[in-house]
């Protein structure tokens, strides 16, 4: 079973795979049958994703402090 910061890169590579498709082919925001299809808030939620994976990333990733004795 992956671990939770694998699982998190694959939805963050995921993420970025959709983001690279629909700039790719830009679409406008329609409304079909009171079905509203707003693209540009579909990206901007997709970002909000990787951001969300980048932060959990960050948390994963091993850290150090350095200090200093003063006698």
């Amino acid at each position: 079973m992956p671990s939770d910061a694998e699982q998190i890169a694959t939805i963050k590579g995921q993420t970025l795979a959709r983001i690279a498709e629909i700039t790719a082919q830009p679409k406008p925001s329609y409304d079909i049958d009171g079905q509203k299809i707003a693209w540009g808030d579909y990206l901007a939620e997709l970002q909000k994703t990787v951001d969300w994976c980048n932060e959990k990333l960050a948390g994963e990733e091993p850290f150090e402090f350095q200090t200093q004795a003063i006698t």
